[in-house]
């Protein structure tokens, strides 16, 4: 099987030097920054003032440099720092005056507001949304549906509290939590918190007023809250979870199954029984909810999703609940092509800063993908941008040399299954 360093390099020497179709006048670098419009830069920078207190970096070039570092890959300031000094003849393309020196860079980091940048993916978001849509759900659903769940990320640095005790030599490593609203209709976040690693998921709900209200969310154990349940209910905010193991309930009422859904156990509602805390009173409630019970085939077990939804269908529920894993592949997506091992600061806003580039960087390249319709898988696409970021190559060009690709490996390999396909007639004769 090629590896993908040589498809990068068959594919650079096979593009000659028709700079008209093949080579273009920007580096990758160039092309994936004008998906990005100054007037959202503006639009973010005069909104928290980004550029009030900086006069040595200004929001843009702190932007600029911080993708670098995280398309390239760099694991410090120093190789950020190497890097675009060697692309200096090229820094006019990304309309970069000089190398920010490292200490201006951490400055920019530690000093500058890390919500300019939630701010410019939240623009970005909206901008793209329609184009990085790809979900298999009922648009009636998907339009709707909130995926909630968070994912820790590891610091070498006892920065945020780290979750978890203690070990026995005493030593612990930071972590911070990332809080994600996940759109299912788009496999992109909405909404993002970040959090200690150490506080408990539950804690997101102080900032969820994001959520508009008649929408659908699913989420985890975790997160589960019976106050919040209600709350949700009160903005006609449907929530599809799972059931706890040690959940007390009281059956109410069982609903008629549906003949075309035979994996659907159980359809019924229930009764539990929970304790509000109000003030410093503890007040006993009963919340009704419905409980569905569906086995599934393909892993061999039993799964329960309590709602609060009774018009939706059995199936609907369990589609939705299914959805959930998006966010999991998109953790994985993150994790793997823009990989958060080292950060340029060892405070707070400067790794949330990092983090946002990731996900802005992510967002980018998914256009890209989206856009080119492109078929190879998107981690070839992340390692291609890395390797040849600052090459004079049209990214539509090697997707479609990709595609060619494929498709001739595709078409030799049905050739060489008919020509080895013999008739059964005359491998009796040949026998003979």
């Amino acid at each position: 099987m090629t590896t993908l360093y040589q498809f990068c390099s068959n594919q650079t020497d096979k593009l000659d030097m028709d700079k008209n179709t093949k080579y273009v006048g920007q580096p990758i670098f160039s092309q994936i920054l004008s998906l990005i419009d100054d007037s959202l830069i503006q639009s973010a920078c005069k909104t928290h003032k980004a550029d009030k207190f900086s006069k040595k970096l200004c929001f843009k070039d702190h932007l600029t440099t911080m993708l670098y570092c995280v398309f390239a890959r760099c694991t410090s300031i120093r190789e950020v720092q190497a890097g675009l000094e060697l692309c200096e003849g090229k820094l006019n393309h990304l309309n970069l005056q000089k190398v920010p020196p490292r200490s201006t860079l951490s400055d920019g980091n530690k000093n500058r507001t890390s919500d300019v940048f939630g701010t410019l993916y939240q623009s970005l978001y909206q901008k793209y949304k329609h184009i990085i849509s790809d979900s298999l759900l009922k648009q009636s659903i998907a339009s709707k549906l909130y995926i909630l769940d968070s994912s820790t990320i590891s610091l070498f640095k006892a920065i945020l509290k780290p979750a978890g005790r203690k070990r026995s030599n005493g030593k612990s490593k930071g972590g911070i939590k990332v809080h994600t609203l996940l759109k299912a209709d788009s496999n992109m976040p909405s909404f993002i918190k970040y959090t200690a690693a150490a506080l408990h998921d539950q804690r997101f709900y102080e900032c969820i007023k994001e959520l508009p209200d008649g929408s659908i969310i699913t989420f985890d154990k975790a997160y589960i809250n019976y106050p919040q349940f209600v709350k949700f209910s009160e903005r006609d905010i449907t929530y599809v979870v799972p059931q706890k193991d040690n959940a007390d309930f009281i059956s109410i009422k069982e609903l008629e199954l549906n003949e075309l859904e035979p994996n659907v156990l159980k359809d019924e509602i229930i009764s539990v029984k929970y304790t509000d805390q109000v003030e410093e009173t503890s007040i006993k409630r009963t919340l009704q909810l419905r409980r569905i019970a569906y086995y599934s085939e393909k892993h061999g077990a039993t799964f329960v999703y309590w709602t609060n939804n009774t018009e939706l269908t059995a199936a609907d529920i369990i589609a939705i609940y299914q959805n959930r894993w998006q966010i999991e592949k998109f953790f994985k997506k993150l994790k793997q092509n823009f990989p958060l091992n080292y950060f340029l600061g060892d405070n707070e806003n400067a790794i949330q800063i990092q983090i946002w580039c990731a996900l802005i960087g992510l967002i980018l390249l998914q256009v890209l993908f989206n856009e080119n319709k492109a078929n190879m898988a998107f981690s070839i696409l992340a390692s291609i941008v890395s390797l040849h970021l600052m090459n004079y190559i049209s990214m539509t060009t090697i997707i479609e040399k990709y595609k060619q690709r494929r498709k001739r490996i595709k078409s030799d390999q049905q050739h060489k299954k008919k020509r080895h396909n013999t008739p059964p007639c005359f491998q009796i004769q040949m026998n003979f």
